[in-house]
């Protein structure tokens, strides 16, 4: 796998930007520092910013071949979920999902692509303040369902009766996903009650939404279906 150079800037509340740069493997969950160019050394978000709060995602983090996934790392849980984008293909700045204090200990956690990765991410955020990722990788023409990055669980296993409010997916398989162009959330009955598009990274830069938002049921799957 190559080494990638892997992106993202921060806005604090002291109006300083954090700047991050980390050279990673493709295909590895990595975690992002901050850059030499503009610190003493690399360290983690929370270890700069300590009770500083994050206000603006200048740039989301992103590499050559795009991001899966991204998140705030707190005490080995999903804090919170970030953008991400591939280099060069970026809109505007975003705002975090969620006003968030920085505390010693977080990091930032990354997922590189490589250049023939096909997986699909699902991030999500819930009424109750819980946010969470799911991903898979689809294979051929296929019912493919999302587990948790962290715990291999699915949907319905992780969120039962909590409501998905913001959500949003990446996906480079564009036309191949027949499932409503992104991932449907699908009942203990197989019907789908929710769900939402993919962006895909290459073309134009992810953002959350609340379109197809639902309260999760138990034994709920979100599924992803290819046609090839």
């Amino acid at each position: 796998m190559a080494n990638v150079s892997v992106m993202a800037s921060f806005q604090l509340n002291t109006g300083e930007i954090v700047d991050m740069r980390t050279t990673m493997a493709e295909g590895t969950a990595t975690e992002l520092l901050t850059s030499t160019d503009y610190s003493v050394s690399a360290v983690s978000i929370g270890t700069y910013g300590e009770g500083k709060v994050i206000t603006q995602i200048l740039q989301p983090p992103q590499a050559p071949n795009g991001i899966a996934w991204a998140y705030v790392n707190r005490r080995g849980a999903i804090q919170c979920i970030l953008p991400v984008a591939v280099a060069g293909v970026e809109s505007q700045p975003c705002p975090m999902p969620i006003n968030f204090v920085l505390q010693a200990g977080d990091t930032i956690q990354v997922m590189a692509n490589t250049s023939a990765d096909r997986e699909f991410a699902l991030s999500c955020i819930t009424n109750q303040g819980v946010h969470a990722i799911f991903s898979a990788t689809p294979a051929g023409a296929a019912d493919t369902s999302l587990t948790h990055i962290l715990s291999g669980q699915d949907l319905g296993s992780s969120l039962t009766g909590q409501a998905i409010v913001a959500h949003f997916a990446t996906s480079v398989d564009g036309a191949k996903l027949s499932s409503g162009g992104g991932v449907y959330y699908l009942n203990d009955r197989g019907l789908p009650m929710g769900g939402t598009v993919a962006t895909k990274p290459q073309n134009l830069q992810v953002k959350p939404n609340a379109t197809g938002g639902v309260v999760v049921g138990l034994n709920w799957q979100a599924r992803v279906t290819t046609s090839s």
